[in-house]
């Protein structure tokens, strides 16, 4: 059986992911380190992601989620920047890293935010 609450997450992290990355690259564009450039946009994207993810997949807003928000954020983040350093380290882009780690990264902030 299809878990509507999972597919409803893929379709709106998809459009937030579309966001936080098109900032990510633009900020990699203009020459930004990696580890800024994921910060600036994990930052903006919890606020755009709070607001749809909480209302659109969990119908839940408030100061305990936000909470719970930040604190999953930023434990992605850290996966992130590990993530983009271990891809460096093989001569792989900050662009095509960052996109790769796109699905487990997704993946992680969904179960750890539903549970």
């Amino acid at each position: 059986m299809i878990n509507i609450q999972f597919v409803k997450f893929l379709f709106v992290g998809g459009f937030n992911t579309l966001f936080g990355y098109s900032i990510f690259a633009l900020l990699i564009y203009i020459g930004i380190h990696y580890s800024l450039a994921v910060l600036i946009a994990t930052v903006l994207g919890v606020i755009f992601n709070f607001n749809t993810i909480g209302r659109i997949v969990f119908k839940k807003l408030s100061r305990y989620i936000f909470l719970k928000f930040i604190f999953v954020y930023f434990i992605m983040y850290i996966f992130n920047i590990i993530g983009i350093h271990c891809f460096k380290l093989f001569e792989v882009s900050e662009y095509i890293a960052g996109a790769v780690l796109i699905f487990p990264i997704s993946v992680a902030t969904y179960l750890i935010l539903k549970n």
